[in-house]
């Protein structure tokens, strides 16, 4: 046989067997490989590359993660946050970490409270208007930041200005002649509310008693009074008092006193054979006539509106 027998006989053999394996039903696809799962690489390894940052993070409060056992991550602070990270240290894609600047606002929260949940100030953030609003803790926290950045540690000032770029209407408040002192730095918002929830209304900071944050300051209204103003027990200070500031003395909600008490002490109507002027009072025979200047500033007399010791009328 010469060599192009051979040859052509070898093409026979090859086109037969290709004919042969056409024939035969296909198989199922080898299954893919199963993608591999991220690992745990360590803090060290994570600042090579972002070595500001972790200088950075060294100088917060979170460093706490990296040193202390409390919260599980020892050595691994970044990934507390970011989730294991050997994918993205091979293929360096930003697609390989989690961002939680880039999550929604419920997802970065549940990475937060992650250790901040068994902490008191956090104890009404589900039922707080920043939750249900969809502010994240990263609206108002720099995770990565230096110390100064921590919201704890900030000038009032700061802490301020970061509170009246959402609630503009409440930073204008402090703007009327009778106001906190929060413009000039005296004091902060954080003083009265808590911004990372509260079970009060406002989201109100509560004292050790379970009192509303007012009574912090001022002392000389906090009870328990024998004889109470039943306002202060069920409504709190803001029943007469604009908490923000008011064009009113002492910042309250009317012009003239008498007014303000009238919003629960009602006019009642003139007594058979009395005067036929309007007369004012809880329990008739009311002995107020309005018409006199006499009784149309109730605190006059009733000096102790808070609440009194030994006078049940509040008269001292």
């Amino acid at each position: 046989m010469n060599r192009y027998a051979s040859i052509a006989l070898l093409c026979f053999f090859v086109a037969a067997a290709n004919a042969q394996t056409a024939k035969k039903p296909a198989g199922k696809a080898a299954a893919p490989a199963p993608a591999a799962k991220a690992t745990y690489v360590g803090s060290e390894v994570c600042g090579a590359c972002h070595e500001d940052i972790a200088t950075a993070l060294a100088k917060t409060p979170h460093q706490a993660i990296e040193t202390g056992k409390k919260y599980g991550f020892v050595g691994q602070a970044c990934e507390s946050c970011h989730g294991p990270g050997s994918l993205h240290i091979e293929s360096a894609s930003a697609a390989d970490i989690r961002n939680p600047a880039k999550l929604p606002e419920a997802e970065v929260d549940k990475t937060c409270l992650t250790c901040h949940r068994n902490e008191p100030t956090q104890a009404g953030r589900l039922e707080s208007s920043h939750a249900r609003n969809q502010v994240a803790c990263t609206t108002c926290h720099t995770v990565h930041g230096t110390a100064p950045n921590s919201l704890v540690k900030r000038k009032f000032t700061e802490i301020n200005a970061l509170c009246a770029s959402c609630h503009e209407a409440e930073n204008a408040s402090f703007q009327q002649p009778f106001k906190h002192r929060v413009p000039e730095g005296a004091m902060t918002c954080v003083d009265c509310h808590n911004p990372h929830g509260s079970f009060k209304p406002g989201m109100m900071q509560l004292t050790m008693a379970n009192e509303p944050g007012c009574l912090k300051c001022h002392v000389d209204k906090r009870g328990p009074f024998t004889y109470e103003h039943q306002p202060m027990r069920t409504e709190g200070c803001g029943a007469c008092h604009e908490p923000h500031g008011s064009t009113n003395a002492k910042m309250l909600i009317r012009a003239e006193v008498r007014y303000m008490c009238f919003e629960c002490h009602a006019n009642l109507p003139a007594q058979p054979g009395g005067p036929t002027a309007a007369v004012a009072g809880v329990v008739p025979p009311a002995s107020h006539d309005m018409v006199s200047p006499r009784y149309r500033n109730c605190t006059i007399c009733h000096q102790k509106v808070h609440g009194s010791q030994i006078d049940r009328n509040l008269l001292r």
